[in-house]
């Protein structure tokens, strides 16, 4: 019996996912298949490589790698440690940076906890951070909370003032955040945004904490590939601490980098060594996590190796052209740009004028097979009904779409707008976002127009290609 038990157990061991948990499989076909029918234009998406998604899938996800490179706690990590310092490596060459002067720690496992593990080693129990506010287009690891409650961990161990933006053009008000950061006295200044269509001032953010006396963080994470490319500026000149995630421009697995300076620092006309690398290893791992997830930090590594290709600077380029014409068309269509227009790869879109909340729109969209994403726009009073769409083009991009593509898809948008407002003006009052969704499928008028944008956006998206495993 135990031979045969054996055997069974054997088989279930190497047999495909298909025969394993047919259940499963087909829940994953199902998402492949809404990924190739469907425009993915959320900023914080994108499509894996084949390479890829091969590394993530591999063997290195059996294998346990507590400590850092030549200093684990298990044995057996000799080949996990040559990779794990290939791609240490590759991550300083893409940025560009010498080894004597910048680090990195590549086993954070996600972007947020990679912000976490810089505040646990350089902020401390109740320091003060600063950054920019979630409805302004921060993000919540920036230490965002509201009048009731301390929504992000960040702002629960730590305490937090945010920097804002003018309500009126859209822009950073780095005058009021050095004000605010002279009374304040923060500890760190977080330079970085989640829906931000503008460059951001590295050099006033420098000048500013120098005269409070602040580390800079750069929290490039949106905006990884497109600096890896050249395409924007580096934060990394005037930056003590960068982190980023590793699945949004920069086309990897969901993972994260934190950069960190090394060498030494003027303090009270004396140099002193810079402390960043062992206090940020020391948080991340034994203080944050357990063992590093080495299949992601092997698929980060063939990702950072992608970036180094002529073909991956040609895509960022194409990723900045197909926001400008998706900017261009929207605007011609009569819509509000935040901060008019775009030099990265997102904009947000303010529907106040068309008297649509952002929600409805996202619903909207998503039922013909547009995804984005519900946000606030400068002045918006709640986060839960926020008036605008944020947009990006890094997942399209990766699918082959360029700039006359980007204009068919603001057409598929605005369509998936009037459908919105359509709908509205049929409810009575408000209503639940479910009521609002069963008008688009069920009604009379608007459900057959519903399905028809559905039809016109799936046989469109078909047309161009899915980066990734063909099979899995």
């Amino acid at each position: 019996m135990s031979g045969d038990m054996n055997k069974s157990e054997a088989w279930e061991m190497t047999a495909p996912l298909s025969s394993v948990d047919p259940e499963m499989h087909a829940i994953l076909r199902r998402e492949r298949e809404r990924q190739m029918s469907g425009l993915e234009m959320i900023a914080s998406e994108n499509f894996t490589s084949a390479a890829v998604q091969q590394a993530l899938a591999s063997c290195m996800t059996n294998k346990y790698s507590e400590g850092q490179v030549g200093n684990r706690y298990y044995g057996g990590n000799e080949v996990v440690d040559e990779m794990e310092s290939m791609c240490k490596s590759r991550a300083l060459q893409v940025f560009g940076l010498k080894s004597e002067e910048w680090g990195v720690n590549v086993q954070a496992l996600s972007g947020c906890p990679a912000n976490f593990a810089v505040y646990t080693a350089l902020v401390g129990p109740h320091g003060r951070i600063m950054g920019l506010d979630l409805p302004d287009g921060g993000h919540l690891s920036h230490g965002f909370q509201t009048p009731a409650k301390k929504v992000s961990a960040t702002s629960l161990y730590f305490e937090s003032m945010c920097y804002k933006v003018d309500p009126v053009t859209g822009l950073i008000d780095y005058d009021a955040l050095a004000a605010s950061a002279r009374l304040f006295r923060p500890k760190l200044i977080v330079a970085g945004m989640s829906c931000y269509s503008q460059h951001l001032d590295y050099a006033r953010f420098r000048q500013i904490c120098d005269e409070v006396g602040a580390i800079l963080m750069a929290d490039m994470a949106h905006v990884s590939g497109l600096v890896a490319a050249g395409v924007v500026p580096s934060p990394f000149e005037h930056s003590d601490i960068v982190t980023t995630t590793t699945h949004k421009s920069l086309r990897g697995p969901r993972s994260a980098l934190i950069f960190y300076r090394k060498g030494t620092v003027m303090q009270k006309g004396k140099e002193v060594p810079l402390t960043y690398e062992q206090r940020i290893n020391e948080a991340v791992f034994p203080g944050l996590q357990g063992g590093p997830h080495n299949n992601a930090i092997a698929a980060v590594a063939v990702a950072l190796k992608q970036c180094m290709s002529p073909d991956f600077k040609a895509y960022q380029q194409q990723v900045l052209l197909n926001a400008q014409a998706l900017v261009a068309r929207l605007k011609e269509l009569g819509y509000s740009i935040v901060t008019g227009g775009t030099v990265n790869h997102l904009c947000l879109v303010d529907f106040r004028p068309q008297g649509v909340e952002g929600a409805r729109v996202e619903k909207s969209l998503d039922l013909v097979g547009i995804t984005a994403n519900k946000n606030t726009c400068p002045g918006d009073r709640s986060a839960l009904r926020p008036s605008g769409l944020r947009l990006g083009t890094p997942a399209l991009t990766s699918r082959g779409l360029c700039e006359a593509d980007m204009r068919r898809v603001a057409d598929f948008i605005h369509q998936g707008v009037r459908l919105a407002i359509d709908a509205g003006t049929k409810l009575a009052a408000p209503g639940r976002l479910a009521d609002f969704e069963r008008l688009l499928r069920e009604d009379a008028e608007l459900g057959p127009r519903t399905a028809e944008l559905r039809r016109q956006v799936h046989e469109f998206a078909k047309g161009f290609a899915m980066p990734g495993l063909a099979e899995f």
